[in-house]
Parts: structure tokens; C-alpha cells; sequence
């Protein structure tokens, strides 16, 4: 636990029933606690800049005020969101408790936080990553999952699950099990299909004891999360792209070039196995994005002009 944490712990352990309620979450680690205390002991400070004796003197207009405070002070809106998280659960307690009347949290909610568009690769980055020749064992495997992760618009943890028996080179198509355990068909570009047939020609080449798995280790097993993420980080830097990649930014790319190529959300969100269209529609603002800088650079009275 950090500083902080343990500064949070024990100035909440001033207040009576704030050290009650720590002392009951034992389930939680002690980061989670230290969070916890922080947040409350926020709210104490609150109630004691504004006189109020005591939590039951707490009511929802004082913590909307709270939240609005926290707000004003340039707190964004998933951190308020905890907090609000937080002073439920406290006050949950002192109910069960019978040391306050009502939860004077309930219903109340955190600013909404500004949605973060995801980041992207343009086509020539995406080319640029993906132009670099294998040579070996190692590369022909990352250079088969970078293919698939883009080609089919996978989550990291959809591409490490893929067994050989998800994946039929010659329907060029791949079984996917995704969030909920949802299970949808995707195809297989031809350059993924390439570096498969590549890869599975030199997967044996190891002992296997992940015998099922379609991408293993060099000691024959399964590969995990974090091992894409390392080797993904690695192979951008070696083809020089200049930013950090990650394997999901490849899923997004995915979907932005294919919705700016088709303009079909639909087909965007079946292929990436989105249960709402409403998760789908970040990708439209990408792509008004593009359409923007294409705009901005061809059209002549797109720019003003310096002079007369």
C-alpha cells in the first residue's frame, strides 16, 4: 500500500463508524480499503466544513453538493463515480446497523465522464506493422496473431482462447467465444490466412502440452494475455512505428477501416460481437474524424488562407 492509502487508513480510523465499516471489509485487499477510506474520509472533511453533526445528519441535497464540490474541483467523473461507490456501501452499513434512517446516497449519480475515443492506427501504420518478414519460430507466431487480431477484429482474450479446431483455413472462417461466453463466426482475411498456414507449419515444431490451443508458448503451452501485449509492444517498436500498440488497438483499426470503407454499422457491430449498436457508434465518430482531415486537406475553401 502506498502512502497515501495508509495516511487515508488511518485518518479514517478518527471517525467511529467509518473504522467500523473498514474493519468489517475484510474480503477486500488492502488497496481497495485504503481507496475506500480515502473517498470517505473526503466526505468527512465535507460534513465538517459544512457544521453537520453526525452521518444522520447527512441528506441527499448535501450530497449532491458533495458530488458538485468534488466536480468543481476538476475530479473526473469515474473517479466521483467510486467515491459515490464507496459512500453507498458505508451507508449500507450504518443502515443494517440502524445508526441512520435512510441511505441518503441512493439515487444519486457522478457526472458523466466524456467518452474517450479509442486509439487507432491509420492503413499505412497498420501496413508498416504488419510489412515486417519473419524469420523466426517466435515471429511466424506473432506475426499469425497480429494478422488474425486485425484481419477478424479480435479481443486479446478471443485470440488466445482459439483452438485449432476454431479455426478452418479453408472456409476461411474462425469460431470466436466472446464476452458472455457468445459465440459468433468471423472471417479470415487472406493475409491472415497466409501467416496461419505459416505458423501451423512451425507450431510443431515444440513439444506440446497445450495440444489444442492454436497459439502456444515456446514450451508448448497456451499463450497468455500478457505475453501478446509484451511481443506486440516489441514488434511496433521494431517496425518503428513511434507509439505505444496494444493488442486491442489493432481491434479497433479493425473496425474503422472497415466502417470507412462500408459505412455498414451493423456489419461492424456482428463482427465485433457487440451485444448493443450503441458501443458500435464510437467508431462513427472515428470516422468522422477521417472524413474531417479529408476534408480539410482536399477541399479548397476547407482552410482559411494566410494573406490578402
Amino acid at each position: 500500500m502506498d502512502r497515501r492509502g495508509q495516511e487515508a487508513l488511518t485518518a479514517a480510523v478518527v471517525d467511529p463508524a467509518v473504522a467500523r465499516f473498514l474493519a468489517q471489509r475484510t474480503q477486500g485487499s488492502l488497496h481497495t480499503r485504503a481507496a475506500y477510506a480515502r473517498d470517505l474520509d473526503l466526505l468527512l472533511g465535507f460534513c465538517r466544513e459544512q457544521g453537520l453533526a453526525g452521518w444522520a445528519a447527512l441528506d441527499g441535497h448535501q450530497l449532491r453538493r458533495f458530488v458538485a464540490w468534488r466536480h468543481h474541483q476538476g475530479v473526473g467523473g469515474r473517479s466521483i463515480a467510486r467515491t459515490l461507490s464507496a459512500v453507498r456501501a458505508f451507508f449500507r452499513f450504518l443502515l443494517e446497523h440502524r445508526e441512520i434512517d435512510v441511505n441518503p446516497a441512493l439515487g444519486i449519480r457522478a457526472p458523466k465522464a466524456p467518452r474517450t475515443l479509442p486509439a487507432v492506427l491509420n492503413v499505412d501504420e497498420t501496413a508498416q506493422l504488419l510489412s515486417i518478414e519473419p524469420v523466426s519460430w517466435l515471429e511466424y507466431r506473432d506475426w499469425a496473431m497480429w494478422e488474425l487480431l486485425y484481419s477478424s477484429g479480435l479481443r486479446v482474450a478471443e485470440l488466445v482462447r482459439l483452438d485449432l479446431s476454431d479455426v478452418d483455413l479453408a472456409s476461411a472462417m474462425a469460431k470466436v467465444l466472446g464476452k458472455g461466453r457468445k459465440e459468433r463466426q468471423v472471417p479470415i482475411g487472406r493475409l491472415a490466412l497466409t501467416a496461419l498456414r505459416q505458423w501451423l507449419a512451425r507450431r510443431a515444431e515444440v513439444p506440446l502440452t497445450a495440444q489444442a490451443a492454436l497459439f502456444v508458448t515456446q514450451r508448448g503451452t497456451r499463450l497468455g494475455i500478457g505475453t501478446v501485449q509484451r511481443r506486440l509492444r516489441r514488434w511496433a517498436l521494431r517496425s518503428g512505428l513511434g507509439r505505444h500498440v496494444h493488442p486491442h488497438m489493432l481491434r479497433h483499426s479493425f473496425a474503422t477501416h472497415v466502417l470507412e470503407s462500408s459505412g455498414d454499422l451493423r456489419a461492424v457491430q456482428e463482427l465485433l460481437g457487440h451485444a448493443s449498436i450503441r458501443t458500435t457508434q464510437v467508431y462513427t465518430q472515428l470516422d468522422f474524424q477521417h472524413l474531417a482531415r479529408v476534408y480539410d486537406a482536399a477541399h479548397p475553401r476547407a482552410r482559411r488562407r494566410s494573406g490578402g
